[in-house]
């Protein structure tokens, strides 16, 4: 494990300071190939709101790679931090999201998050947000698009197939067939990895279904409200500060 870096900025902020920091952040977002000689770790996360207890529900899967051998799985849960405001998702789910990574004992050489990655309108979806914050590899895997359009004409039926997605002329992602006759997922650059690196180690976290192993196993974790994490160490899976996260993350 690594010694955990300083925090990136606070939460506390208000939309139009939250929109100034997204577009700061972006430019230090890296698009091209950064990881480990060997990939022996993929985390997948996700993220549920209880709208009965007002609660959001992190999850998280450590998968050994490539042979996607479950490892570890952590759910953490806090109150809703602020409600929901389309583009700023981050900072409503993130600080959520950090405290469930902080429960695994491995470190992951790649994050497959939930959501999206530079497909957003300021290039700053929360797998780049994420991969800004613990400076590690994230692919952005989404359900749906956020931001831009692909030709769904051009899109084969084949697994594996893709087209790009773009916006106003930049490719920003791409939708990816995982699975015959079933919608694409959309596929971005998080942090650290390029398009075509991060379509590639999607495809081969795919085993029959839509979603990826790493994130399938999260979604369906984060939804699973009777697993309670079990309590051990000084970790607890419910409620400590974002601060004392991210002091303790990885140490």
């Amino acid at each position: 494990m690594r010694a955990a870096r300083p925090p990136l900025h606070q939460w506390n902020l208000q939309p139009e300071q939250a929109i100034a920091l997204q577009k700061e952040l972006a430019s230090r977002v890296i698009r091209e190939d950064r990881l480990p000689s060997k990939v022996q770790h993929i985390a997948g996360v996700d993220l549920a709101i209880n709208e009965n207890n007002g609660l959001a529900r992190a999850a998280v899967v450590l998968l050994a790679y490539p042979s996607l051998q479950l490892e570890e799985q952590h759910v953490y849960e806090e109150p809703v931090r602020m409600e929901y405001i389309p583009g700023l998702l981050s900072f409503r789910e993130l600080p959520c999201v950090l405290g469930a990574l902080n429960l695994l004992q491995q470190e992951p050489d790649l994050i497959m998050v939930d959501g999206q990655g530079i497909a957003h309108p300021r290039r700053l979806g929360i797998a780049s947000h994420l991969g800004l914050w613990l400076d590690l590899p994230t692919i952005g895997c989404a359900k749906s698009v956020l931001r831009g359009h692909y030709n769904e004409q051009e899109l084969g039926e084949a697994v594996g197939s893709w087209v790009p997605l773009r916006d106003q002329g930049e490719v920003i992602g791409a939708a990816l067939r995982t699975r015959e006759h079933t919608k694409p997922m959309i596929i971005s650059i998080g942090h650290r990895v390029s398009l075509d690196t991060s379509i590639r180690y999607v495809l081969s976290c795919c085993r029959g279904y839509r979603l990826p192993e790493p994130t399938r196993l999260a979604d369906r974790l984060s939804k699973n409200n009777a697993y309670r994490e079990p309590a051990s160490g000084s970790r607890g899976g419910q409620g400590s500060s974002s601060e004392a996260i991210q002091d303790s993350l990885w140490q």
